[in-house]
């Protein structure tokens, strides 16, 4: 048993240059955690609540520090002296402790960055490496194998990843879930090399967005997909066999009033309308799996999509969800989509996320594990995707300091569990 020694919270930047939380934990044993937790651009109305400043002289409102002082005067010391492997029951506590339904007192980016240093602590007193410890925290069987999940590589950016270059915010090739993590990762390295080669013939600009895909300025999102099949091809693979694509079209962004806008289309199109546009588009390119195509409260068209598409495609929800046990609960009795996004800080403690993956993979959903746009170099969710055996992983664009440590993480776990 090792108790809770010392806890030390500040305020550090995320990839874009914003403020966010990082918490370091040390126990009596001198084993020590350190987690950062990630932001997002592009954020889901029923998401937990990042607790900002608002003092516009300082990081223009951004900062941390309200954070950082409810972290030191109401959960420090109810966690210091705790047993660390009591990870669902201090979980439990900080969310009592904050008493709102979104956190919006305490702010889910510090009591999530406690909740992840006190995991990462427990796994490193335990000597076990951190997939093995999350994975024991979620309820695996000892003797279950490991594997690294099938990762989706988002190299082109759009929505509020790009700028507003086109409409959807991530255009992802996926290779096939057959091949070894080494060989995906070659694949969507080589692919992202075509594409910059791709852009440059087109006298396109090869800056990136958020997430280190290439932002080029597009007229339409099929020019998108033109160019991806183009990065595709000039890498020497085969669009439908050795690779394939998917999108996050974040739908909510899309919405003017109860229609979509979209620059395919010269009029506005309603959600039985958007859902056959994604029908052809996906009888076109046969897409793995489609992310928020409808906006976050379209209960009944998400429904639509799903029953017409679902057998063939990855209805995904984000948004509709945002790693939330009541909305997942809602979205399973509707047969609203048929995989999920877990993102830790949707939800704001590493138990309260646990719940919303074993209630998904009880009720045969796929689980897509994702990064945020506002990443840090901690590689925890790394290790979080292959500690709950989920099916895919989204981790950005291979490039980036941020987004390479989680994809340089993977290849050493891939090495340790072969």
């Amino acid at each position: 048993m090792a108790k809770i020694r010392k806890l030390v919270a500040r305020e550090i930047l995320d990839s874009r240059g914003f403020p966010t939380v990082e918490v370091m934990v040390q126990l009596e044993d001198s084993s020590v955690g350190v987690f950062s937790t990630p932001t997002g651009i592009s954020v889901g109305k029923h998401e937990a609540v990042e607790l900002r400043d608002g003092d516009v002289k300082r990081y223009e409102g951004r900062g941390v520090l309200t954070a950082l002082k409810n972290i030191l005067t109401f959960l420090a010391p109810k966690v210091i002296g705790k047993d660390s492997k009591d990870q669902k029951s201090i979980d439990k506590e900080m969310v009592e402790i904050d008493g709102t339904e979104n956190k919006s007192k305490l702010g889910a980016n510090g009591i999530l960055a406690v909740s992840g240093a006190i995991a990462k602590a427990q796994a490193v007193s335990e000597n076990l490496p951190l997939y093995a410890y999350v994975a024991r925290l979620a309820g695996r069987k000892d003797k279950e194998p490991f594997s690294i999940p099938t990762q989706m590589f988002n190299i082109l950016n759009g929505g509020k990843h790009g700028g507003g270059n086109i409409d959807f915010q991530e255009f992802m090739v996926v290779p096939p879930q057959a091949n070894s993590y080494s060989q995906n990762l070659k694949m969507g390295v080589e692919i992202y090399y075509a594409l910059k080669d791709v852009i440059i013939s087109h006298s396109g600009v090869t800056l990136v967005g958020d997430e280190g895909g290439f932002a080029p300025v597009l007229y339409s999102n099929s020019d998108a997909f033109k160019i991806l099949e183009e990065a595709v091809n000039k890498a020497g693979y085969n669009l439908g066999l050795t690779t394939f694509f998917s999108i996050d079209a974040a739908a909510s962004y899309l919405k003017d009033g109860n229609a979509y806008r979209i620059k395919d289309r010269p009029v506005a199109l309603s959600g039985p309308e958007f859902i056959e546009y994604y029908a052809a588009l996906n009888e076109q390119f046969h897409l793995l799996s489609i992310e928020d195509p409808l906006s976050e409260d379209a209960w009944d068209d998400w429904q639509t999509l799903t029953e017409k598409m679902g057998n063939e495609t990855l209805i995904v929800g984000d948004d509709l969800i945002t790693t939330n046990l009541d909305r997942l609960n809602k979205a399973i009795s509707k047969k609203a989509c048929n995989a999920v996004i877990i993102k830790p800080n949707q939800a704001g403690t590493i138990s309260e996320t646990l719940e919303v993956v074993n209630l998904a993979k009880s009720s045969g959903l796929k689980i897509i594990v994702s990064h945020r746009s506002g990443e840090t170099n901690d590689d925890f969710i790394a290790d979080f995707a292959v500690g709950i055996n989920a099916e895919y992983a989204k981790l950005g664009a291979p490039a980036r300091g941020e987004r390479v440590a989680k994809y340089n993480r993977l290849l050493e776990i891939e090495h340790e569990i072969s």
